[in-house]
């Protein structure tokens, strides 16, 4: 392996799914005001020093810091918040923003989305 592939792979997003439900552990239906969800659990992994394209969600997110450093700024506000490992994050609804790992370690972020079954939570800004 030469040195210039082991760094291509060792920068590379990875993102891994954990799991999809429309109900609770016990069977009762989650549900959203005028929507039939669908909860998707998922792990980010972000080496340091990448940033994500501008994005919004147009619904429920939610995300526990499990290690790393995370920066969020708000491009609709100008606030720029930073997150690091055991910080819960509530993410905005529908106003655009970035999100990067300012720091030299690998950032890695469980995730948890709320939306109606199918869709996705994650609008890209063309």
């Amino acid at each position: 392996m030469t040195a210039t592939t082991a760094n291509a792979e060792q920068n590379k997003l990875v993102i891994t799914p954990l799991a999809k439900t429309t109900s609770t552990i016990t069977g009762q239906a989650i549900v959203l005001p005028q929507s039939s969800p669908e909860v998707t659990a998922t792990i980010y992994e972000i080496p340091p020093k990448t940033r994500m394209p501008p994005h919004r969600h147009p619904h429920p997110r939610y995300g526990y810091m499990l290690s790393g450093q995370l920066r969020v700024t708000n491009t609709d506000t100008g606030q720029v918040s930073d997150f690091s490992a055991g910080d819960f994050v509530v993410e905005a609804l529908q106003q655009w923003h970035v999100g990067e790992n300012p720091g030299d370690v690998p950032l890695r972020l469980l995730v948890i989305d709320q939306a109606p079954a199918g869709t996705s939570n994650v609008e890209p800004k063309s």
